[in-house]
């Protein structure tokens, strides 16, 4: 029997780097639209859909409302930046494009697209599957085991990065991939301004919970610890207590799980074309329908998709791009 295998993809941490890999020399169609995140975040998609040939796929997004985190620290992502115009006016283009891919697209409101995934990871091994959640936001290793595995997307030429049990224990010297909560919680997430203890950095807080094994055991035990990191954890045990439960994904969403609505049954082909001749994808259009017939493939065939969206050393191939010549360029 085939293996099972779901793909879980974090829509805005892969948008947001790929609208930032190509940032330095951004798209732009005719009309002025600045499409390199939609580019990049297709560019990704369909890499995977040719490479990973996932029997099960869904992208999940974040709610933009505020969640349960909000609710118990007022501060939680406070200090982040707006969202990037460029990026918030390729949204709708990028969920159009999911759309004729058939992948559903998951969100809930009051929870996080991490939130999600974790959930749908967790209930998806249970029946069976490989799951595969794709991102590159280093909290997910908290959720890997031996069916559920984070898939780094390829970058700068070199292939994508699968990380395990193994590869995360020995990233963070730690026993279980979970103990990844504890070290967040000390170490703290600038991204989502999430404190941790003051003074207590990455490879500190590994060592730490490498030792004592969790926030709670560290703080029953810190009358072994000596000068300011005694003192600190001592007097910010309770602020370490809270971010640990701030950099918990949660296991427990609403969100319903029924394998058959992941199942990828290949893209809406004439969609596709109709939204890649809009935003002047003509190259992109080229490669990806270059060996699929012009009706919707069935079940059966999606697998038969082949080809990809960059050349021989791992680029990304863009429309109408001149060779670029350094002698031709004058610096500001």
């Amino acid at each position: 029997m085939p293996t099972k295998k779901l793909f879980l993809l974090d829509a805005m941490a892969l948008i947001y780097r790929a609208y930032f890999a190509l940032n330095r020399n951004p798209r732009i169609s005719s009309k002025g639209v600045n499409t390199s995140a939609i580019l990049g975040f297709t560019n990704t998609l369909y890499d995977i859909l040719s490479h990973e040939s996932p029997s099960h796929i869904g992208v999940a997004f974040d709610s933009f409302a505020p969640t349960v985190r909000h609710e118990a620290y007022a501060d939680y992502k406070a200090t982040r930046e707006s969202i990037p115009e460029d990026i918030a006016t390729s949204l709708p283009w990028i969920r159009q494009i999911i759309d004729a891919f058939n992948i559903p697209i998951l969100e809930m409101i009051g929870f996080e697209a991490d939130d999600i995934i974790g959930t749908l990871a967790k209930k998806a091994e249970k029946d069976g599957f490989q799951v595969f959640m794709m991102t590159p936001d280093k909290d997910f290793g908290q959720l890997v085991s031996e069916n559920i595995k984070i898939y780094k997307p390829a970058r700068s030429g070199n292939d994508a990065e699968i990380l395990g049990v193994e590869e995360i224990c020995k990233k963070y010297s730690i026993q279980r991939p979970e103990q990844l909560i504890d070290i967040l919680g000390l170490w703290g997430d600038a991204s989502d301004n999430i404190p941790g203890i003051p003074g207590i950095g990455e490879k500190t807080a590994a060592k730490l919970i490498s030792k004592y094994g969790s926030v709670e055991a560290l703080i029953e035990n810190s009358s072994e610890l000596t000068g300011k990191q005694k003192e600190n954890i001592e007097k910010f045990k309770d602020q370490g207590i809270m971010s640990k439960e701030l950099a918990t994904i949660l296991l427990d969403v609403p969100v319903p799980w029924d394998e058959e609505d992941l199942t990828y049954t290949g893209p809406d082909i004439q969609r596709l074309k109709e939204l890649f001749d809009e935003l002047e994808f003509r190259t992109l259009a080229k490669r990806l329908f270059s060996n699929m017939q012009e009706a919707r493939p069935s079940k059966s065939d999606s697998k038969e998709i082949q080809g990809s969206l960059f050349d021989e050393k791992g680029e990304v191939m863009l429309d109408n791009k001149e060779t670029f010549n350094p002698e031709n360029v004058k610096y500001i």
